[in-house]
């Protein structure tokens, strides 16, 4: 995911991080939860909610702030991403089976063109992460390596490029 994420950032992409953050007193919670009670714990101060900082944002970069599974449910980040021209959307993280596939169906749904990095997502069982990746891969996205993705983003960000800035 490092290397995914410094290529984006060289390149000039923009980037977009999420975060599952709920109110101290848990009140839009929701439904979500009742499946998954420790999410509860996932407030602005825990540990847990926080970014790792091996991928720590920088200034610029956008910070969902999501109380449901998709990345898109209840969040501003489709119109962030429409606002900056953005027509591809790559996915990582976790879990595969949850977060990673409902954000990646919503992502379609909002058409744009999706890509999940098969290196960069993770479950918390090989079965589900396969399957979901099998299942994802025939319907609604792309998958594809990080070392593919940064290929092909390096070669569509340099074919913009004019001559004369190579």
């Amino acid at each position: 995911t490092r290397g995914l994420l410094a290529a984006a950032r060289t390149l000039g992409l923009p980037v977009a991080f999420t975060r599952v953050v709920y109110a101290e007193d848990g009140s839009d919670a929701g439904v979500f939860t009742l499946k998954a009670p420790p999410l509860k714990q996932l407030t602005e101060a825990s540990f847990s909610s926080q970014i790792v900082d091996q991928l720590k944002p920088r200034d610029g970069e956008y910070i969902v702030r999501k109380t449901q599974p998709s990345a898109f449910f209840g969040t501003n980040l489709t119109a962030w991403y429409v606002a900056r021209g953005v027509d591809t959307v790559v996915v990582t993280g976790c879990t595969t089976s949850g977060c990673v596939r409902a954000s990646v169906i919503d992502s379609m749904s909002y058409n744009f063109r999706t890509v999940v990095a098969s290196d960069c997502v993770g479950d918390r069982a090989l079965g589900p992460h396969e399957a979901n990746l099998f299942d994802m891969e025939q319907k609604y996205a792309d998958l594809m390596t990080s070392s593919e993705i940064i290929a092909v983003l390096q070669e569509r960000v340099l074919a913009k490029t004019p001559s004369t800035h190579r």
